[in-house]
Order: C-alpha cells, then structure tokens, then sequence
C-alpha cells in the first residue's frame, strides 16, 4: 500500500535530508532545502510473477546506420561530433541571457530546411518567439511553434505526430509534471521531466534539444540528476560584455568531449567564426611588456590566443593574486619554479593574469606562455615580434612535450608568426623537418627562457626601458 510523506530535497545537488537544515551538507549550499511531498511503495520484491526473457547479441552484428542530421551550422555541428543522433537527447546549458534560445532558434532553422522540427518554449509565448525569428531574419523558416509547460501534454502531442525529426525544449526549468507535488524548476520536476521526454525521444527516434539555466556556481540546476539522463552536455559560455561565445561539449556519447565552437554575437543572431585564432588575436597591435602568445588546443583546433600578465609592487602584507581564463593553482605552480630554480621572486608583487578576450584555458600546455608573460612583465622588456609560446613546466624547472605540437604550429605559420618556442624533447626535435615555415626555438629548462629576456639581440626595440 501507498504511504504518503514528506522529504527535503535539496535544490542545488539533490541530495535528500530526513529534516530541513539551512545548509545542504552534500554541497554546502545555504538555504537550497525545500520539503516535498514523497509517494513510496512498500517493498514487496518481486513476488512470482514471471518476467520476460531478454536477448543478448554479439559485438559483431551489423549496427543499424546512424543517419544524423546536419544543421548546416558548422560550428554546432562540429560540437556535436557531425550532427544529431536519431533519438538522441542533448542538454545545452548556460547563463540567462548568453544566447541558447537564439543560438538553437538558428539551429532548429537550419535543420528546418531538410526535417521536421518542433520548438517548444516554456519561457515566451508564440508571439514572442516570432518577434525574435523576424530580427533573425528566420521568419520563413519551417519551424512548428509552441507554448506549453505541462510534460504531460508535450508528449501526448508529440506522442501522436509521425513526423517529428528534432524537438527543442526551452527551457527544462519551467516544465513540469502534474503529478508531483513540487514547484516547477525543482530537483524532482526537472528529473522527471528529462527523464520523461528523453525516453520518448528514443522512443520515437527524433532528436531532442533541451536548454538548461546554470546555477550560481556554474553548473546546470540538479546536474547530478539530469546529466546523465542524456546523450550530449553542452556548456554555451561567453561574457554578455563582449560578443563571442564559445559552445563547448562536456560529455557525448556519439562524439569528442574536447570541441569548441566559436560564434560571433551580432545585431542579427550567432555567426560562426571560422577563424578563432584570428578573432582572439584582432586587437593585438604590437607586441608590449608582458604580454605573449599561447597556441593552444580545444580539440582537433588549435587557437591563438594572447596571455597578458601584469607585475607591480605590493603594498599590502598578503599580495594579490588575480587570474581569469587560467587556473590560478598553475598560476602559484609556475611562480614557485621560477622563485626556486630561476631565482625570480615574484612573491612581495601583485600578479594580474589574464587571457585575453575572455577565452578560457584548462590545458598545462599555457604553462611556458604564462611564464614568458610574467618575465616579461617584470623586466619591463619583450621579445621581437611574431613569436608563439607552448609547453608544460615540471617542478624541476624542465620543459615538458605537449601533445599535437604539429597543429599548434601549422596554425601559428598560417597567421604569419615566424618563431616558436617550444619542449626541447625528443617528441618535437624532429618539427624542423617537416617544411613548417617558422624559426623553432628549443627550451629544454625555464632558466633558458629567463635567460633569453636578459639578450638584448632578442629584446624588442620598442620595449619599455
């Protein structure tokens, strides 16, 4: 029989309490903890019923083809590792305001031209969405519009449509099921609505889009609960201060989880940059103290993109340290070698670091481009320019070989950069072989690089004295 009770579900993880507390103790959010009521059924197992036998297949069958379905959206496309997967379930996330619903209003019109693509918001209403649509010039676009909020009917009518190919679900916060005592947005709505809609896109094999606000800590609301629900978890970052953003690819089941995509925000929706390393390094006049060049890797794409560090003074007994776009733990690593096997003691300074156009670095490939910016900074000098920077730094002061170093190189060449400072490891040696139009400098030990600042044939003419 049935018992009715309550639980207290925190909204933040998930995490379930036996009594309300101010804290969640699983993720230490502050108030995040709501009382729900619980319909739990008494356990009996399985009794004697008999089930059904299941079948099971070898590896080598033959697997049914994957058709996907391209957007024509490059960037997208790219992310999603070539396009859609039929009856697979993709979760974009972000802040309020970034650009999901135009980003996916533009996809859904794009893949309108070959399929049947439904878009269901639960934020605007019909009216709405077609303003947007007019000033995205998509107003001709075959796309189905709709309002709704109640999962319930969301798949009933979807449930008795034969030609569905996507569905797009903006947003997942504001559906629900009624037949849940809990508020829209909440950890028990959000779950049961992916989980309903999901199985019904595998169902009926279209492929579903769902948008997801973050939560104060960047993640998307009840992440623990949904991402693992779907196929593909997308993250659309970017400063609303500035106009690109970046699409990037966390979790996929049918792709790689290193992709980025690059998109331009102008007065009439996204537009794709196809030439990421150009964008980052546009306002880039000359090359200036404290400043230098990372080719770094998201993906298969190399990407230039410019490291500026600033060195000043401190006045206060705890220095400031300030990183943004870099992990400012690597930041503390390369400032410790530097003080103990180069002899630079940048610890009585305040240190600004910050990669430029809001571009987000994770890989320890920026660690000798960091270092370089920083050198730089602090004797007031640069090297001639042209020059690009990459390699990981080892707490014994070595350089370490980083992985693709050929694409990192074959980009810098394109963009006209005429020198590169690399690993002197035995993995990129043999680089000067491969006709690569661009002067390689070894570094086998940071003091090498320290060294270099001191030549003064290397120093920028130009450079602050």
């Amino acid at each position: 029989m049935a018992k009715s009770s309550t639980e207290y579900v925190c909204q933040e993880c998930g995490a379930i309490h036996p009594k309300w507390t101010g804290k969640c103790d699983s993720c230490d959010a502050w108030n995040s903890i709501l009382a729900q009521a619980n319909t739990k059924m008494t356990p009996k197992g399985l009794g004697t019923k008999p089930g059904r036998l299941i079948g099971f297949f070898d590896l080598k069958g033959r697997e049914t083809s994957l058709n996907r379905r391209i957007s024509s959206i490059s960037e997208f496309d790219r992310v999603t590792g070539g396009g859609l997967v039929p009856g697979s379930a993709v979760l974009i996330g972000g802040d309020p305001g970034i650009g999901k619903s135009t980003l996916l209003l533009q996809v859904a019109a794009s893949l309108a031209k070959h399929h049947t693509c439904f878009f269901i918001s639960g934020e605007e209403s019909v009216d709405q969405i077609r303003l947007s649509a007019r000033r995205l010039d998509l107003e001709k676009a075959n796309v189905q519009l709709a309002s709704a909020t109640n999962v319930r009917d969301i798949v009933e009518t979807l449930n008795n449509n034969n030609s569905i190919d996507v569905v797009v679900i903006d947003s997942i916060q504001t559906m629900y099921l009624d037949n849940l005592d809990a508020a829209p947005g909440t950890v028990s709505q959000v779950r049961s609505s992916v989980q309903e809609l999901v199985q019904l896109a595998k169902l009926r094999g279209f492929s579903i889009l769902l948008v997801g606000h973050v939560t104060k800590e960047g993640t998307i609301a009840g992440p623990r609960v949904v991402e693992h629900l779907v196929d593909t978890v997308l993250y659309f970052e970017g400063d609303r201060g500035q106009q690109f953003r970046i699409l990037r690819a966390v979790k996929n089941r049918f792709g790689a989880t290193d992709e980025i995509g690059v998109f331009e925000m102008m007065e009439r929706g996204l537009s794709e940059v196809t030439n990421p390393s150009s964008f980052f390094l546009t306002e880039r006049e000359k090359q200036i103290p404290g400043t230098s060049i990372f080719a770094s890797l998201e993906g298969n794409r190399p990407v230039l993109v410019e490291i500026q560090a600033l060195v000043t003074p401190s006045k206060l007994s705890s220095p400031r340290r300030a990183v943004v776009g870099w992990d400012a733990n690597r930041l503390a690593m390369v400032m410790a070698v530097l003080d103990a096997r180069c002899s630079l003691s940048l610890t009585s300074n305040d240190i600004y670091l910050n990669v430029a156009g809001g571009f987000k670095i994770s890989e320890p490939a920026a660690d000798l481009a960091a270092a370089a910016a920083l050198i730089s900074s602090h004797s007031r000098t640069s090297l001639q320019p042209g020059i690009i920077f990459f390699g990981e730094i080892g707490l014994s002061g070595e350089i370490r070989a980083v992985p693709r170093a050929n694409l990192r190189l074959k980009e810098a060449t394109k963009l006209g950069f005429s020198q590169a400072f690399i690993p002197g490891s035995k993995k990129t040696e043999g680089m000067g072989s491969q006709n690569l139009n661009i002067k390689l400098n070894y570094v086998n030990y940071l003091s090498d690089l320290i060294n270099l600042y001191r030549d003064e044939t290397a120093i920028n003419k130009v450079a602050i004295a």
